[in-house]
């Protein structure tokens, strides 16, 4: 095989692995979001409501990305642990970042919605 051949497959190989990785969560990181939860805290889902109405966390909140500036008050105050979850990992580091920049201490990103299950 050729070395450009090598390479090529390699890359192909690597990009494989990070992607199938994205926003996928430890089962010891997942203990410390539902701990949160548990202690008061709030789950949230930012997906669309059709894709929350397709399945969701039970008790978690759905208030999609777009809307999350406006409806953040509805997580109570920015000290409250807040955990964001999507279906890929993509809208929820995002809103993790939003928060964060609103003043949110304690924002953690459980990635896709189906980490809360492992």
């Amino acid at each position: 095989m050729e070395p450009g051949t090598i390479l090529a497959v390699a890359a192909v190989v690597a990009v494989f692995f990070i992607l199938s990785r994205k926003g996928r969560r430890s089962p010891a990181e997942v203990a410390t979001m539902r701990a949160a939860v548990a202690q008061d805290g709030v789950l949230v889902d930012v997906r669309s409501p059709a894709e929350f109405a397709s399945g969701h966390v039970d008790g978690s909140l759905n208030i999609p990305l777009g809307d999350l500036p406006a409806r953040q008050g509805e997580l109570g105050a920015p000290s409250r642990p807040v955990v964001v979850c999507c279906a890929s990992g993509t809208r929820s580091a995002l809103a993790r970042r939003l928060l964060a920049q609103k003043g949110f201490s304690s924002v953690m990103d459980l990635g896709r919605w189906h980490n809360w299950t492992v």
